[in-house]
């Protein structure tokens, strides 16, 4: 059954560092743009990170640039997101996401996409 796989959460404290990833399985991750999405408890979902299906243009929202960089493997059908200096707003479960027909993320429009497969997130706690 196709799938996405995030891991890598996990509990850190203020100024550290993670980095997440999003595994596909059943099918091949090298035509579909990934974004990273995360919910905090009480907060609507956030569109945090994409990448295109080659690679070559990402976006990022506000709140995770210059901290955040998104990057895909695409031999390992594997996504990444290494996220550093991390602080307690960053507290959330991480969701990635596929969607196999815009081929970009065309700015930030990707947040809009209808997606193709969803993983089941992975919890990140920043605490001290």
């Amino acid at each position: 059954q196709p799938q996405l796989v995030e891991s890598g959460g996990g509990s850190v404290q203020p100024g550290g560092s993670l980095r997440l990833s999003c595994a596909a399985s059943g099918f091949t991750l090298d035509s579909y743009v990934i974004g990273w999405f995360r919910q905090a408890p009480g907060k609507e979902r956030e569109g945090i990170s994409c990448i295109s299906s080659h690679g070559r243009s990402t976006n990022y929202a506000g709140s995770v640039s210059g901290r955040f960089t998104i990057s895909r493997d695409n031999a390992k059908n594997t996504v990444y997101l290494r996220m550093n200096s991390l602080k307690p707003e960053d507290t959330a479960i991480y969701y990635c996401a596929g969607n196999a027909r815009e081929g970009d993320c065309w700015g930030n429009r990707w947040i809009h996409y209808v997606m193709d497969y969803w993983g089941n997130g992975t919890l990140v706690t920043v605490s001290s």
